[in-house]
């Protein structure tokens, strides 16, 4: 993912931890938090609740993939935070896939295209 695209400090995550609004999925959960930028920005985070180092990072890894073809759907000026919950470790990407457009979906946060409107 691109830097541009990323939550990077720690206060930025903990503002969007904090006052953000949260969607829930069985796999991942979504927290979003309107910013002032010119484009979305993207946190994920792995607690300890998912795994050892090793799946933690797995999951990470899933996430932003799954997420990276989505990137251009979101509208410029979120945060979003996506954590990871246990269940995440068994599951394939499509699943992941689907689980993040739910999530988007349901948090309005999809650009409306010409047409659709």
């Amino acid at each position: 993912m691109e830097r541009r695209f990323r939550l990077t400090r720690s206060n930025d995550i903990k503002r969007v931890r904090r006052y953000g609004k949260s969607y829930a999925h069985p796999l991942v959960v979504l927290v979003a938090f309107p910013n002032e930028g010119e484009a979305p920005r993207f946190g994920v985070i792995a607690g300890r609740s998912v795994g050892g180092a090793v799946q933690r990072n797995r999951c990470k890894r899933m996430l932003r993939e799954a997420l990276r073809p989505r990137i251009e759907i979101v509208p410029p000026g979120w945060d979003i935070l996506l954590l990871a919950r246990q269940p995440l470790n068994e599951a394939t990407l499509a699943q992941i896939q689907e689980a993040l457009a739910s999530l988007l979906h349901r948090a309005h946060l999809e650009k409306m295209d010409d047409a659709d409107a």
